[in-house]
């Protein structure tokens, strides 16, 4: 037990401890209005950017802004193997970032980056890239791998499965999140979207009769069962969002159990990570709430419950 796992481990279930919750997450979704959601948040970590003016894409940029300020500071604390776990759960900031860039690329307009810090992979290289193809090659030099094609749609799902692998092989307490992620993210690949591309990090992580599998009837049934759970009770893939939703609930479950152990390691690191986003997942939710009215608080109350 080395001094830097103290201080990393203290952090983290500090920062974890110090979450928004459920609790004023449901006061979001029955406020009036947007402009007194936000007031709520101003007594919460996510008061670093609030604008009690603002609509709500501003507002629910300032709170995926706060997580990742909150998740660099949290990688701050972390000895090496901490820092690289926080950084590669945080991969998917990377892959926002390389989406809207992509669609600067196609003209439209290009919304200002995360500020990843550390938490960056390789996104000072991918955001120079001025081309598709040259995006494609910087991916391929780097941990990311060779998205095998310089479509946007296909790079950023090529990424998403890129960090599930990475994620499943190098951090044992998230591999179930993994897993689950990768049958959402095929069903809703294929089954939705009507994309069906194999790749090496489908198959190592659902398999290869899943990701043959001509239905989704038959996809749920031949996933192997640490992925299974994440689409139990959906027949059909319109109801994903529902999974989806669960999903979260789930990784939040697990990660509360995570920062419980009495464990000065990766452990409890990778367990406040997951509290913080899913935290702020929720949070952006009761404010789409406020800012309908309450009429989307049916479609959130998977998640807010």
């Amino acid at each position: 037990m080395g001094a830097g796992w103290v201080a990393g481990v203290t952090r983290a279930e500090a920062m974890a401890a110090a979450r928004a919750g459920p609790t004023t997450a449901r006061r979001l979704t029955t406020a009036p209005a947007l402009p007194d959601a936000l007031r709520v948040l101003t007594a919460t970590p996510y008061r670093r950017g609030i604008d009690v003016e603002a609509g709500i894409a501003e507002a629910q940029r300032a709170v995926t802004d706060a997580l990742v300020w909150q998740l660099r500071v949290l990688a701050g604390w972390q000895p090496r193997p901490g820092w690289a776990a926080v950084r590669l759960l945080a991969s998917g900031f990377e892959i926002a970032n390389t989406r809207s860039l992509l669609r600067a690329m196609a003209g439209a307009a290009q919304p200002p980056p995360y500020r990843l810090g550390a938490l960056s992979t390789v996104w000072p290289r991918l955001s120079r890239a001025g081309s598709p193809a040259r995006l494609r090659s910087e991916l391929a030099a780097s941990p990311w791998g060779d998205p095998g094609s310089e479509s946007p749609a296909a790079m950023i799902t090529a990424m998403r499965w890129s960090a599930a692998a990475r994620t499943a092989v190098n951090l044992p307490a998230a591999a179930r999140w993994s897993a689950g992620e990768a049958a959402l993210l095929w069903a809703r690949e294929v089954f939705v979207a009507d994309r069906r591309t194999v790749t090496r990090h489908a198959t190592g992580l659902l398999g290869t009769a899943a990701v043959s599998a001509p239905s989704f009837a038959e996809f749920r049934a031949r996933l192997p069962r640490t992925a299974r759970w994440a689409l139990e009770g959906i027949d059909r893939p319109e109801d994903l969002w529902r999974a989806e939703a669960r999903w979260w609930g789930a990784v939040e479950r697990d990660a509360l159990r995570l920062l419980r152990e009495a464990r000065f390691d990766v452990t409890p690191v990778v367990g406040a990570v997951a509290v913080l986003s899913v935290d702020a997942w929720r949070v952006r939710a009761g404010l789409e709430c406020a800012a309908y009215g309450g009429r989307a608080r049916e479609a959130f109350d998977e998640l807010l419950g």
